[in-house]
């Protein structure tokens, strides 16, 4: 868990408020979308889809929603939204016609395209690959309950 450690995982004054915004914005519309599918996780998408794919697929959009809003091991629920959006984002691009090497969704709705998914993905993969910012739950747990520096060091010129 060296990302834990890293200080520079949680970035402060600006940058740390502008992964605060992306962080919640994201973190609310990702659970916002698998609440409804949390009540029936394993059936949500009908019967051409197994049932355990369809959890997971729930679970990572809920849950990694949650993580991500509370900046709370947000790699982990960055990964879980990736995941999800990685698929839902070739899913626009198989039909009934071609072989479905991902999971067919059905019938699209008109209007309908993978530049959503496709955006959710490139902000979750934003999120993993720079932290949650100072402002987090991981934040508090390395600073406080870890004794970790969380400050990111100053940056010193070298002649």
């Amino acid at each position: 868990m060296n990302w834990f450690r890293n200080p520079r995982f949680y970035a402060d004054g600006l940058p740390g408020v502008g992964l605060l915004i992306l962080r919640l914005w994201m973190g609310y519309a990702m659970a916002m979308h698998g609440l409804p599918k949390m009540s029936n996780p394993f059936g949500w998408m009908g019967p051409n889809v197994p049932g355990v794919l369809q959890g997971l697929a729930a679970a990572g959009e809920f849950f990694g929603g949650l993580g991500l809003l509370f900046g709370a091991l947000t790699p982990i629920a960055a990964f879980g939204v990736m995941s999800v959006m990685f698929v839902a984002t070739l899913s626009f691009f198989t039909n009934d016609v071609t072989p479905t090497y991902f999971v067919n969704m059905g019938p699209k709705v008109p209007g309908d395209n993978a530049e959503a998914p496709f955006v959710y993905f490139i902000f979750a993969l934003t999120l993993f690959l720079t932290g949650p910012g100072l402002l987090s739950i991981d934040a508090f747990l390395a600073k406080y309950l870890l004794g970790r520096k969380t400050t990111p060091p100053a940056v010193t010129k070298t002649s």
